[in-house]
């Protein structure tokens, strides 16, 4: 969908316009070559908002993710035509690229309330704001950002960790408790509230008691092996039900031998084509009012970063299946 650029908007491909695309390795660097802008009034009208959130202070183990989004949009490719689902989310939706939250190394505070900021922007203009992490802590000032105007969410969470600790090494503020903090300020509705792809050897018996009490619905690998894809999609829908929804995609939630650049890695995970199938068709049934994908370090340059590249097409899924939902026409 086309937008009326402003001043500020910078479009990629426009050395490139003769031939309608760009290569991936050369020019301005967004996310699947869309037009780029950090002026809030370019919002206007817009669908769907990119934006960075490259910060990683908060990690309890190896840091790296704050150079993710860059390596996500690097490792990205021109817009087409899903060969699965008939539609190129890009011609169906105004997607722009909202640059980066201004974070500041060293401040996880000032960090996650210039990013609270930024995602507020997009979701005052009315647009649905998709976060590249960033650890998995940006989780809180993005929901914050997304309730303050749809109230209580409805959370489907990719993960292979809970993150629901009170503390993680005497810290409260971390990326293994932001979800327990989300639902206990009301952000998250945990009745609405389900976690997929858990495995591993943390959190222990008090956490997830603590869940129970709170309505939280925990699918754990073990419960994913043998299960139809289309199944897991069909019980989370029924029970987020109605209601604004938001999405969570840790990347560790797959396995380590598909996605190995990552912080916390569980062996045992999902694939990537059932991650990216879960993720368009959710975004198809539900009323996904924002969403992120977190904790990618990157190990190479461009698609040669596996992770990147397999983050890369988990958003497009997303993208996919908000463009399938609002022209509808969903999957068979």
């Amino acid at each position: 969908m086309t937008l009326v650029a402003s001043a500020a908007m910078i479009d990629p491909l426009t050395r490139w316009a003769v031939h309608g695309e760009k290569p991936d390795f050369t020019g301005l660097l967004s996310f699947a070559g869309q037009s780029y802008t950090e002026d809030p009034e370019d919002l206007v009208g817009v669908d769907v908002a990119i934006v960075g959130a490259a910060t990683d202070d908060l990690v309890s183990d190896r840091p790296g993710t704050r150079f993710a989004p860059r390596a996500i949009r690097a490792a990205g490719c021109p817009p087409g035509r899903h060969l699965d689902a008939a539609i190129d989310a890009f011609a169906a939706l105004s997607v722009i690229d909202y640059g980066d939250a201004p974070v500041l190394p060293g401040d996880p505070l000032a960090s996650h309330a210039a990013i609270e900021r930024t995602v507020g922007e997009v979701v005052a203009a009315g647009a649905i704001p998709f976060v590249l992490g960033g650890d998995h802590s940006i989780a809180e000032p993005d929901m914050r950002a997304v309730a303050a105007r749809h109230g209580p969410l409805g959370l489907v969470h990719f993960d292979a960790h809970a993150d629901t600790g009170t503390e993680v090494f005497g810290v409260a503020r971390s990326h293994g408790t932001v979800m327990r903090r989300l639902v206990e300020q009301g952000v998250v509705d945990g009745a609405r509230y389900v976690q997929i792809g858990l495995r591993g050897y943390w959190p222990g018996e008090r956490e997830f008691n603590w869940q129970r009490e709170h309505g939280i619905t925990s699918l754990f690998m073990a419960d994913l092996r043998g299960m139809p894809i289309e199944d897991v999609v069909g019980q989370t829908a029924a029970i987020v039900g109605s209601g604004p929804v938001y999405l969570s995609i840790d990347i560790d939630v797959l396995d380590p031998s598909v996605a190995p650049g990552t912080g916390t890695p569980e062996p045992g995970g999902m694939g990537a084509a059932e991650l990216m199938a879960a993720a368009r068709a959710l975004a198809s049934g539900l009323d996904l009012v924002g969403g992120e994908l977190v904790e990618v370090i990157p190990t190479a340059v461009g698609s040669a970063d596996v992770t990147a590249l397999i983050a890369d097409r988990v958003v497009r899924e997303v993208l996919t299946g908000i463009a399938l939902r609002r022209g509808g026409v969903l999957d068979e």
